[in-house]
């Protein structure tokens, strides 16, 4: 791994904060790119940090930063990278908020906002689709993905329901092919 400065850190993550709109998973394309095109992290890494990240409580975009940083430049990384990728975000909303009691009824931001609405969904659609070509190597685990998406999006079942009834069904499965095996 490439040394990398506690300010390179900074700037890369201040310059994903700034221009990721749409939460963490819009981020996730970005990180991907950044670190793994300056050899920072590996694409393995990636995914471990993604689910890491998910796994832990609080926003999942800081949740990656501080993952990505520690892994790269420890606590000091974790740190920066927390706070690279959150400043922007934090200034420009103090910004907005200053100002947006006189703009909100303008006709042309209401229609960027409009604009930048589907951009943002498919901007968290592509980590999706790749997570889950990565993810899912088995007949089973696509019809786990397939079956949630459609348990959480159409019926609004809790995820903590199918996050327990999927480990159920997932030991199951695992212990019935170990006895196949044997």
């Amino acid at each position: 791994m490439p040394q990398v400065s506690l300010w390179k850190l900074f700037c890369v993550f201040a310059k994903m904060g700034a221009f990721t709109i749409g939460g963490g998973y819009a981020m996730l394309p970005l990180i991907e790119q950044e670190m793994t095109s300056r050899g920072w992290i590996s694409e393995d890494d990636i995914q471990d940090i993604v689910v890491l990240a998910q796994s832990a409580p609080g926003i999942l975009a800081v949740n990656m930063a501080i993952f990505t940083g520690h892994k790269i430049k420890g606590l000091k990384g974790s740190i920066v990278s927390a706070v690279g990728a959150v400043l922007p975000s934090l200034l420009i909303i103090l910004l907005i908020a200053m100002f947006f009691t006189e703009f909100k009824d303008n006709d042309i931001v209401r229609r960027i906002f409009q604009g930048i609405r589907p951009a943002a969904v498919a901007l968290i659609l592509v980590p999706a689709v790749r997570m889950a070509r990565s993810g899912c190597k088995s007949w089973w685990t696509w019809a786990i993905a397939v079956v949630t998406l459609l348990l959480v999006a159409f019926l609004k079942v809790s995820p903590i329901w199918i996050i327990l009834v999927t480990i159920v069904v997932a030991s199951g499965i695992s212990l019935l092919s170990q006895k196949k095996k044997r």
